[in-house]
């Protein structure tokens, strides 16, 4: 279900390393989390992303949730189809409804974060303590 290219985070982002850029966008689960999404805050070309640092914010019926980048690096584009479409994010969030695209500070950065098995794994440790 998770991409196996792709490399995820504890704050249900995802990045897919291409040599010195990477696409970041929020996973499956997290839409999920969130329900209908209404609208989409993103940076502007050129901001400087840390690990961690909140870059936007999703807006759904539910909540206004923080985005986290998953590494370092230069925002080169924004999804301009989100501003039309927010939703995009509930059908399709590992491919159409990407949120960023940025130039790596360290294209390695990403090797540290959980791998899809890993992801998966984590996701449904969530799910178990949201049960218990």
């Amino acid at each position: 279900m998770y991409p196996k290219d792709y490399r995820y985070t504890k704050e249900h982002e995802w990045v897919k390393v291409d040599g010195s850029n990477g696409t970041v966008g929020i996973t499956d689960y997290a839409q999920h989390e969130l329900g209908d999404v209404v609208f989409v805050e993103m940076p502007k070309v050129g901001t400087q992303l840390k690990p961690r640092q909140s870059f936007g914010t999703i807006e759904s019926v539910k909540a206004v949730s923080e985005i986290f980048s998953p590494v370092s690096g230069e925002v080169t584009e924004t999804n301009p189809a989100l501003a039309d479409s927010p939703e995009m994010i509930n059908k399709d969030p590992h491919g159409a409804a990407w949120l960023i695209k940025v130039r790596l500070a360290d294209p390695k950065e990403a090797a540290g974060l959980m791998d899809a098995a890993a992801y998966e794994a984590y996701i449904a440790e969530k799910a178990k303590e949201h049960s218990a």
